[in-house]
């Protein structure tokens, strides 16, 4: 596992966890807004096909969290970031939300698709919802992510951060991604509305206040752009921050100064 206007969007199978850029609909190139996702391929979404898919999902996502405990904001960031926004191709072709593999067992319908080996085995799903269910599963069947059902169901920065603790991502980005749809779109509101009176509001990353080594990417921001205003190359950016590419995503905090 990993995770409206239209515009035209095209889909290019390519190996798994490929960056995805996600532009406003908006017309002006001054307020375009771009984000870093990760899917099964590579695509190009909007963020009104985000916001769409979240109207499309989010009831999925709470039903979810009242049966096993995940909160839904980050049921909905995993989702929204390994399907490309339900566009990526094991989405299309087998409305797998999650780059679940198929694993020993799986009995039901299956697609290939090259990952982190040529033409792997992907479970294939009727329905969206047998997805979702699918991953709540994943992690709830699984003693490695016991701890995180030890954390309060409301604070999804615990959440984000304990997933990749129990080895959920590589990326060291992962929970900074998650954590930064979920603020971006307001999703911890979905945990709100499950929770209720008991639901304890945390303090958004996006408004803790940063030291003199640290940057926050704002809209319009590129590694160059960063570079030229901190005297930095964009090869020393990459480094500082252990980056594998240069795609960087609104809110991700980035080291300037050793």
């Amino acid at each position: 596992m990993r995770t409206t206007t239209k515009t035209t969007k095209p889909t290019v199978a390519v190996k798994k966890h490929q960056p995805v850029v996600v532009t406003s609909s908006n017309k002006s190139a001054s307020e375009k807004k771009s984000e870093v996702l990760e899917a099964t391929s590579k695509v190009g979404v909007t963020s009104e096909d985000v916001k769409n898919y979240i109207a499309q999902f989010k009831d999925i996502a709470k039903d979810n969290m009242r049966q096993h405990g995940i909160p839904s904001s980050i049921t909905m960031a995993q989702g929204i970031l390994e399907s490309g926004a339900g566009t990526g191709v094991l989405s299309v072709k087998a409305n797998n939300h999650f780059g679940i593999k198929c694993h020993t067992g799986w009995t039901g319908e299956s697609v290939h698709h090259d990952d982190d080996a040529a033409q792997e085995c992907f479970r294939k799903y009727n329905h969206p919802s047998e997805s979702y269910r699918d991953h709540s599963l994943f992690l709830t069947s699984r003693s490695r992510y016991a701890n995180l059902f030890k954390l309060d169901k409301g604070d999804y920065v615990a959440w984000a951060k304990g997933l990749k603790a129990a080895g959920y991502a590589t990326d060291p980005k992962y929970p900074d991604k998650l954590i930064s749809l979920i603020e971006r779109y307001e999703l911890f509101r979905l945990d709100e509305e499950v929770i209720g009176s008991g639901y304890k509001t945390i303090a958004k990353t996006s408004d803790t206040p940063l030291d003199s080594k640290s940057y926050r990417v704002v809209q319009g921001d590129t590694l160059y752009s960063i570079s030229r205003k901190f005297n930095l190359s964009v090869d020393q950016l990459i480094e500082m921050n252990n980056l594998s590419s240069n795609a960087i995503s609104i809110g991700q905090i980035l080291k300037i100064k050793s």
